[in-house]
């Protein structure tokens, strides 16, 4: 058998994904259920077709056109205006992940997270040769922000990563806790950083993960409105704060993969220096910009899914079980004494959900009404038929 250098610490690992089943109802990987309309797709479709004409070129490898068009879609779903140079964008929200612990991590940093939180984390870091440490939330999934503030002084992270929505719980961070962490960062990341003038310690960058912040509720606020905040100097009052947020959820385009990110122009240009180059297909930022176009029409299908969301969490704490408020379009219930038994019983009934979290919690996303109204169904068939 050929023995190929496979780096030791990849040994033995397998590729992330959640389970990829043909069934009826899919309500595993929190997409939206809804498809994109005829005229989303008669647009996407022309788009593709201008851009094919052009395809033996190189496309635009700092898309400005793109980077604008989503600024301005933050500016009326978030009310922050930002200019088109504080906007990055990448394939998925994954990959601007990946950019970030490029730029950041790497060997002898570290990268610091509060668990449960979002299972590819730890895989940013690895890839990247980062120092993954997580510290625990509380009961609730709430951070404790004075144990965050003595996990930054003692770990000295060179990134800190917070989702909020949290995955797989749902829980939102409230701003004032994103501000004392960002305070708290301040001048705690590596150490012994030599610039211009002399040796001096850099701040932690601080990621928001708001993959689903267009699901939260009407009051809780993005983290997006700290970018604006300025210091005594006029400068940015936060220039290690980013917001990443995707196209895949709310915005049902889950098959485009465009994520982006919202950050100070200083950090937003590091990450450009580890982007591959033109890593944005030209038919990638077509479809992008054609289905922003439609953004309104896209957009409207959240308060629905907001209000089939609460819902769910009403009708299942009716039933019993614990379910956590949610600002995302995905609820974590249980407890079950056999979560895997639970979850092959729904799967044998043709609804797919995931085994995720907390040891006896299962995560289901939000579906259209007659997917959820199946759901409901095979749950309470399984957990009283069966008795599990």
């Amino acid at each position: 058998m050929t023995v190929l250098p496979l780096r030791p610490d990849l040994a033995g690992c397998e590729p992330y994904g959640a389970p990829e089943l043909d069934v009826p109802v899919r309500l595993n990987v929190n997409e939206n259920p809804y498809p994109p309309s005829p005229a989303v797709v008669s647009d996407i479709a022309q788009a593709v077709a201008r851009a094919a004409a052009g395809l033996n070129r190189y496309p635009d490898r700092d898309f400005p056109e793109l980077r604008a068009a989503l600024a301005d879609y933050l500016a009326v779903e978030s009310g922050v205006r930002l200019s088109w140079e504080q906007i990055w964008a990448a394939n998925g929200s994954n990959e601007v992940m990946l950019h970030v612990l490029q730029a950041f991590g790497g060997p002898e940093r570290t990268c610091l997270s509060f668990t449960p939180t979002y299972s590819m984390y730890p895989e940013y870091a690895r890839d990247t040769l980062t120092r993954y440490v997580t510290c625990p939330r509380r009961d609730d999934f709430t951070l404790d922000v004075d144990a965050v503030t003595e996990a930054i002084k003692r770990e000295r992270p060179a990134v800190i990563i917070l989702a909020s929505p949290n995955n797989p719980t749902g829980t939102a961070l409230p701003l004032d806790d994103v501000v004392a962490i960002l305070e708290a960062a301040r001048e705690c990341g590596p150490a012994g950083v030599a610039g211009t003038d002399g040796t001096r310690d850099t701040h932690c960058v601080v990621v928001i993960d708001e993959a689903y912040g267009e699901f939260r509720r009407p009051g809780v606020p993005s983290a997006l409105e700290l970018l604006g905040r300025t210091d005594a100097s006029g400068g940015a009052r936060y220039p290690h704060l980013a917001i990443a947020r995707t196209m895949s959820k709310a915005f049902g385009m889950a098959g485009l993969r465009l994520g982006y990110l919202a950050a100070s122009q200083e950090l937003v240009d590091m990450l450009r220096i580890v982007r591959l180059p033109y890593h944005l297909s030209a038919v990638t930022q077509a479809t992008a910009l054609a289905a922003l176009s439609h953004r309104d029409e896209l957009m409207s299908q959240v308060a629905s899914l907001r209000a089939e969301r609460d819902g769910l969490v009403d009708w299942l704490r009716q039933q019993g079980w614990t379910a956590y408020d949610s600002d995302a379009n995905f609820v974590l219930f249980g407890p079950f004494a056999d979560r895997e038994a639970v979850w092959q019983g729904l799967l044998d009934r043709g609804v797919l959900i995931r085994v995720v979290g907390p040891d006896g919690y299962l995560r289901v996303c939000v579906g259209t009404p007659a997917e959820m109204e199946r759901f409901r169904n095979a749950l309470i068939a399984v957990t009283k038929e069966d008795h599990v």
